[in-house]
């Protein structure tokens, strides 16, 4: 049946060494309704039941479009400081350098205030991978890259990402640091596929980064499928997921996770039974024949 090899129980961090598991929890919604530490503590606890060691945040998760900017910092930093055994069970990411209200800003000065005021929020000494969330056209990337070696060479950090970066952004940015990128976070998805076909991936491999898709179920189109070429997705799903006794979004994680590049999905759900749902995904196992129909259905046709 030329089964695909499976997921393994850690990936590398890109070429530094650090392991981290095949699936990443993320806090984009961390802060929403009020969520208090407590509560934040239990979605914690959750991840890290179901296996998950690698944690995604960032300083403008919890902004609203008028406040709460750092908020999802602020509550990942109270749960631990309230338990301090947590930090060492997890490899913990965040982003910066979108400066309300501007757009994006990776002066040097904002980027060193950023990176400053994300360890305070979160109460730690080393923030483990640290990314650049979108990218600022206006900044050069020799300047980018020296805030970025300075905060490795000072301790603040120990890996470097950038996240909605193109080809040529990575390689430029790449071209002018000492520290080299780890992690490149797009957004890929059974409903996202661009990054198979327009190199991004391919670069990935090349430069040895560790792809972490954001948005892995479609904003929740793969579970709530509305348009045809939707549910055509999520029919082609089914068939393993049917086959194999596991939830669809498992599928649809475990998809990506097949790809060569070791993509790390990202899961968005702050609800504990979807995050434990979540390690179901390392249960599936794709053929070639299965994993490609469910890439001609997102296509919409067939393959050249």
């Amino acid at each position: 049946m030329n089964t695909l090899l499976p997921p393994p129980a850690t990936r590398s961090l890109g070429t530094c060494g650090t392991e981290v598991s095949p699936l990443a929890w993320g806090m984009w919604r961390l802060a929403e309704d009020g969520r208090a530490p407590r509560e934040a503590a239990m979605l914690v606890h959750a991840a890290l039941d179901a296996g998950i060691t690698f944690f995604d945040t960032a300083d403008i998760y919890g902004f609203d479009g008028q406040g709460g900017f750092g908020d999802a910092e602020v509550l990942l930093g109270e749960v631990l400081t309230a338990d301090s055994s947590l930090r060492k069970r997890m490899v913990l990411a965040t982003k910066g350098g979108i400066r309300l209200p501007l757009p994006y800003d990776q002066s040097a000065a904002y980027l060193t205030t950023a990176i400053d005021n994300s360890l305070q929020r979160l109460k730690i000494e080393t923030i483990d991978l640290w990314q650049i969330h979108r990218p600022d056209i206006l900044a050069h990337p020799q300047e980018v890259a020296r805030v970025l070696d300075d905060a490795v060479a000072g301790g603040k950090i120990r890996s470097l990402g950038v996240s909605n970066f193109t080809t040529h952004q990575i390689a430029a940015l790449n071209h002018f640091l000492g520290t080299r990128l780890v992690t490149t976070q797009p957004e890929i998805s059974p409903l996202r596929i661009d990054c198979f076909e327009n190199g991004e991936l391919d670069q990935a491999m090349m430069l040895g980064l560790t792809p972490m898709a954001w948005s892995p179920l479609g904003g929740g189109r793969i579970a709530a499928p509305k348009t045809e070429r939707e549910k055509a997705v999520a029919a082609a799903l089914d068939v393993v997921a049917d086959a194999q006794n596991v939830p669809r979004t498992a599928a649809a994680y475990s998809w990506l996770m097949a790809h060569p590049s070791g993509i790390v999905p990202i899961i968005g759900s702050q609800n504990p039974e979807r995050i434990a749902e979540a390690a179901c995904a390392l249960e599936v196992r794709w053929t070639r024949s299965d994993w490609y129909a469910v890439l001609i259905a997102a296509r919409g046709e067939p393959l050249p």
